[in-house]
Formats: C-alpha cells, structure tokens, sequence
C-alpha cells in the first residue's frame, strides 16, 4: 500500500483534453472502466475492503480502458502506471487502482494514456490495461474506486451494481 502513500499530495494545473466518451454530471462519479461493480468489502485487499482509505466500490473489469469518471484534473499517475489519482472540478478526491498488488508488476500490462497535471472531461480515455497481463502475474483484476476525501464531501452513496458500462454513474453525493 506504500504506492497510494502520497497519492494526493498536490494537485497541478495541465492542458485541457480534447474529445470525450461520456458527459460528466455535478457531484456523480461515472464508472471508468466496463465490468461489474461489486461492494467494497469484496474487495480482495484488506486496505481497501475495509475502507481504511475511503468508502468506494469495486470493479471486476471487462474493459481494458480506463476513462476519467467525471471533468477534473488527473493529480497521479504512479510510475508503476496502475493508478490514477483524480480531483472533480467539484472537489471529488478519487483513486482508481486497477487489479491488486499491481505496484509490483512495474508498469508490464499498463499504457497510461495521460499525465499529472492533466485537465480532462468525464469519458477521457487515461490508462489501457491488459487484464490477461495481471492475471498472468498472478494478481487479482478487481480494481477499487476510491473517494479519498469523503469526510469534506456530502454523504456518498453507491448508486451502481452488477454489469455495468463506462460513463453509468456509480456514486453520487446528496447536496
């Protein structure tokens, strides 16, 4: 867990990204990647499952692209490229992990498809991932969604489950 240590430290400015998949809604996070959405505590990771670092869900993916899940500004990518970290331009903090114990693959299986700093629309593709390359590693796919400053946002709520597509939101926040 020693990669997410950090994850959002600091947020930079970058360039504006240029077509999207999917329109981004205020205070929702759409699901980034295909698969299905399956509760936090499925998770395969303890960290994670127990929602130490933020309630969130998870995914078991069945698309090898991961997209921005709302307008905002990517804020890490870590070198080993199985992470991204975001903020919403409304003030989500939100860590898309892609498989488990994927630090340790140092970047084999993962094309990351944007930079830190980097402002982006909801549906801008950010990370390609080959899921046969993490299985073959010996990891898990799940991939945990989480929102890492909850206690600052409105009360979260879950509102996907089961198969769903990209851009289907997945949390929204009372107002």
């Amino acid at each position: 867990m020693v990669c997410i240590m950090g994850f959002f430290d600091k947020l930079f400015g970058g360039k504006a990204a240029s077509e999207t998949k999917f329109s981004g809604q205020k205070m929702t996070v759409m699901l980034p990647i295909d698969g299905k959405v399956i509760p936090l505590e499925q998770l395969p990771d303890e960290t994670f499952a127990s929602a130490i670092l933020g309630p969130g869900c998870g995914v078991e993916p069945t698309g090898d692209t991961v997209y921005a899940p709302f307008d905002g500004t990517v804020t890490q990518v870590p070198e080993s490229l199985h992470a991204v970290g975001m903020m919403s331009d409304d003030g989500i903090e939100l860590l898309i992990h892609v498989g488990m114990d994927t630090v340790e693959m140092k970047g084999q299986g993962f094309t990351s498809l944007t930079k830190e700093g980097a402002k982006v629309k909801a549906g801008t593709p950010l990370l390609k991932v080959d899921l046969e390359a993490i299985r073959a590693a010996g990891h898990p796919t799940a991939t945990a969604l989480i929102v890492t400053n909850s206690d600052d946002l409105p009360e979260i709520s879950v509102v996907a489950n089961g198969d769903a597509a990209a851009g289907t939101p997945v949390f929204k926040f009372k107002k």
